[in-house]
């Protein structure tokens, strides 16, 4: 290895087009994730498997962005929050919830709730509406909130597939001549006498009516099924996969670059004491190498997994203790050159001690290797990862790449074309791969002279 300073590597690194890349890839990369940790809460780790978290998302929806490319636009999930408006008349209250909904689309939507938090005394009546495109008024429900003779809070979810809300849109069936095999939602996004989508804006109304006293609505929104939803689409438990592959960003690159460092600051460090020292010393230290070089790890790293813990941070230990031993060996090697050199030599006349003369004059010559081999190793760590963890041999509690093939792999989704599913984290896992592949081929063509030329 030659001896290359550190403008020389910078002057030589700006003129590589891969190692450029390489670099712009990971700045993107960084910048999501700083943005992910700002914008998106820890508490995704705790909320990832909690179902109650996701309940409002719907099952295996395609991302919205897919309609660009279908003739048949494909009906979007939406979650939209009520317009409240309060009047009087003769001592009777009213409160109105209305959601508009403007629906353009080539399918029906799945279903419909609505959730509701109002605060009440005495007696109230609720009445739920729609006003199709065509000036149609469809009656949905009409219902009361429990008597209560204290001021109360109370939580309310109306579905559409209550059997109130089908009865009453049964006796529109004859008087528009609906088909009798249609369900709620087809009832209400259908034209007249058709079987077709009607199109437009459709308002939907919750009236609650109160005597003496109104009713305060403190959160309403609608929840409109569909089969579109979000940036990235859903996974089978209505996660938002968007969230899972953003909070992935940060988590693989701290665990690609933990394990490098950790990897070949421990193999350099060892790998030089060992060729410095020599004789007994190195063949005992490099025989303990060889035995561990010679550990199958991934049946190890699924041993450990399964016995001990398959914690995220352990697991980040195990590939460490598998990952020092090849830098171990070519960090001896060039020790053995080093230590000959006149200005170690002089060190030890002076009497310097040892571990002085590692850390002050051998280490910093292997500083340019270490750059490119911890670049590198990134990409070994974040495979392994994620193939521990497609193995269900992960840490659960955190979204990474390798969680979540784990879990499409779990319900079928390359069985059932859920793509969408499966490609995003497949190609997160590439690219981030590729980018420190690139720029430690950079860095190692530089340091390398036979490379190089």
């Amino acid at each position: 290895m030659s001896n290359v300073s550190t403008n020389e590597i910078k002057s030589e690194f700006l003129k590589s087009k891969l190692g450029l890349t390489g670099i712009f890839i990971l700045l993107v990369l960084i910048t999501v994730s700083f943005t992910t940790m700002a914008v998106i809460p820890a508490s995704t780790f705790q909320e990832w498997n909690n179902p109650e978290k996701w309940i409002e998302y719907p099952k295996t929806s395609i991302p919205s962005w897919a309609n660009v490319f279908t003739v048949d636009k494909i009906p979007e999930h939406k979650i939209i929050h009520a317009q409240i408006f309060q009047s009087e008349n003769d001592g009777v209250f009213l409160t109105s919830q209305q959601f508009g909904i403007s629906f353009e689309y080539d399918d029906f939507p799945n279903d419909f709730i609505f959730e509701t938090r109002t605060k009440y005394t005495d007696s109230q009546l609720v009445e739920i509406k729609v006003i199709r495109p065509d000036g149609i008024t469809l009656q949905l429900l009409s219902s009361s909130l429990p008597y209560s003779e204290l001021e109360t809070i109370h939580d309310q979810r109306y579905f559409s597939t209550d059997s109130m809300v089908k009865k009453n849109l049964n006796t529109y069936k004859d008087q528009f001549e609906f088909e009798l095999s249609l369900g709620s939602t087809e009832i209400i996004f259908s034209e007249l006498n058709e079987n077709q989508i009607q199109k437009g804006n459709y308002i939907f109304i919750i009236d609650t009516y109160g005597i003496g006293k109104s009713a305060d609505v403190l959160e309403s929104k609608m929840i409109l099924g569909g089969k579109a939803f979000g940036l990235m689409g859903t996974d089978e438990l209505r996660r938002d996969l968007a969230v899972g592959l953003l909070w992935g960003t940060p988590l693989a690159l701290f665990i690609g670059i933990s394990v490098s460092i950790g990897s070949v600051v421990v193999g350099l460090i060892y790998g030089v004491y060992s060729g410095y020292r020599g004789k007994k010393t190195d063949e005992v230290m490099m025989r303990f190498n060889d035995v561990i070089y010679a550990l199958p790890a991934l049946p190890f790293l699924i041993i450990l997994a399964v016995t001990i813990s398959n914690s995220i941070f352990l697991m980040i230990g195990f590939l460490m203790i598998f990952s020092w031993v090849g830098i171990a060996k070519v960090s001896r090697s060039m020790s053995l050159q080093i230590k000959t050199r006149q200005y170690v030599e002089a060190a030890k006349i002076m009497g310097q001690k040892d571990s002085k003369i590692i850390f002050r004059h051998i280490l910093p010559q292997l500083l340019p290797y270490a750059f490119a081999s911890i670049a590198i190793s990134v990409p070994a760590a974040i495979t392994t990862e994620a193939g521990l963890s497609f193995l269900g041999l992960g840490d659960p509690s955190f979204p990474t790449w390798g969680q979540i093939l784990h879990d499409a792999n779990t319900y079928g989704a390359a069985a059932q074309g859920f793509w969408w599913w499966i490609v995003p984290p497949g190609v997160l896992i590439a690219i981030t791969g590729l980018a420190f592949v690139f720029i430690g081929n950079a860095l190692d063509t530089i340091v390398n002279p036979k490379l190089k030329r």
